[in-house]
């Protein structure tokens, strides 16, 4: 891998975390067309995770560390024989809410990884879950009415945005625009739909990491990986940073249809290039 493609998949997957037109989908493409191999690139696809975590964390640093401070004041509890109070305040609502959340995404996850990971190599499908993407997130902004916070936020409303960021493990299927989408659609207040929507991918991201970190590092890498390695990360945090601030301005200008035209021609256009192969 050359310095080139590494601060390439670097910015792609950076931005594309978190700007709802899936990186999957995206990184699926480039190693499509620049003829990447996968397996031999497992190990920084994975670390690419950690760099898109470093941006989440720089952004959202004051909640994380109320969730942890929380947590430990809520074991407190429990040995204290309170029990756990889930409702306590909103923090430790919050907290309770984004465990909700992952359970659902756990599960689709580790039931469908297999099936989701044979798309990777499909043009067909990740075009078809592109324009899938861009329609969910123009139907979300036309149509849903916001208003709740996180005292109005139910058990089920972050069960529904847990579901929906499970199905983003298809590639094409945007994992920040199904979150975004499934908290519009629950009613959420657009501050709160994207605060919650990125909070919850800190878990979904780094149960990726340590899900494939084994496989990834089972046979090592190459020292000639290292440096486009580090670079590749550090692009990652940059953009994913940069990603994460336009996101929160756009969600609540409500400008997401931008994105709906563009994974509907990004989507088009693969269809169009598996039919045109396809006749060839």
């Amino acid at each position: 891998m050359t310095i080139f493609e590494s601060i390439l998949l670097g910015i792609v997957q950076g931005l594309a975390e978190f700007l709802p037109i899936s990186s999957s989908g995206h990184l699926a493409i480039l190693q499509h067309f620049f003829k990447i191999d996968s397996e031999k690139v497992l190990p920084f696809a994975v670390l690419l995770h950690v760099g898109t975590l470093i941006s989440l964390v720089a952004v959202y640093y004051k909640d994380l560390w109320d969730l942890i401070k929380e947590l430990g004041a809520m074991c407190k509890d429990i040995v204290q024989g309170r029990g756990p109070r889930l409702y306590a305040n909103t923090t430790r609502k919050l907290g309770f809410l984004i465990i909700i959340a992952t359970f659902p995404t756990a599960v689709i996850g580790l039931l469908f990884n297999d099936l989701f990971n044979n798309m990777y190599s499909s043009m067909l499908a990740v075009g078809i879950c592109l324009i899938i993407t861009g329609t969910l997130l123009w139907i979300a902004e036309k149509t849903v009415k916001q208003g709740k916070e996180i005292r109005g936020m139910r058990i089920r409303d972050a069960f529904l945005i847990g579901v929906f960021q499970g199905i983003a493990i298809a590639p094409g299927i945007s994992r920040s625009g199904s979150t975004i989408v499934g908290g519009l659609f629950s009613g959420l207040s657009r501050e709160l739909t994207v605060r919650f929507a990125f909070l919850i991918s800190v878990p979904s991201i780094l149960g990726a990491v340590i899900l494939e970190g084994p496989s990834a590092f089972a046979d090592g890498f190459s020292k000639e990986l290292v440096l486009p390695i580090l670079i590749g990360v550090v692009t990652a945090a940059i953009f994913g940073f940069l990603a994460i601030k336009t996101m929160i301005r756009l969600v609540s200008g409500k400008r997401l249809t931008v994105f709906s035209w563009y994974t509907w021609i990004i989507g088009a256009a693969l269809l169009v290039y598996v039919l045109v192969t396809e006749l060839m």
